[in-house]
């Protein structure tokens, strides 16, 4: 069974015990999370429940491995022959899932 769940902007396609790596949520490594916000829910025998926009009543459960940071992304900006640079970087911060259940409507 797998699930499309929306988090944090982005869509995400999920089955029973994948680790996904997500924006960040709060929460420290061990506490459990649940996704309300279900968009499609697949079975093994290839049916799909889909839902307009959400699938009601399903919801994905799933544990917080662990807290951590995306690697640096640097931002560079020139003009030429004006002596100006400008350098940024940054780091977003992101979270660790484990799904450990899909429960659907």
């Amino acid at each position: 069974m797998y699930a499309v769940i929306k988090t944090g902007g982005k869509q995400y396609r999920v089955a029973a015990k994948d680790v996904v790596t997500i924006e960040k949520l709060v929460g420290e490594a061990g506490s459990k999370v649940e996704f309300t916000e279900v968009l499609m829910v697949g079975g093994s025998s290839g049916e799909a429940k889909v839902g307009a926009p959400l699938v009601s009543g399903a919801k994905v459960v799933g544990e917080v491995v662990e807290q951590s940071r995306a690697p640096k992304v640097i931002a560079f900006k020139k003009r030429r022959r004006k002596n100006s640079r400008r350098k940024r970087g940054h780091r977003q911060h992101q979270t660790l899932v484990r799904i450990t259940d899909i429960v659907g409507a």
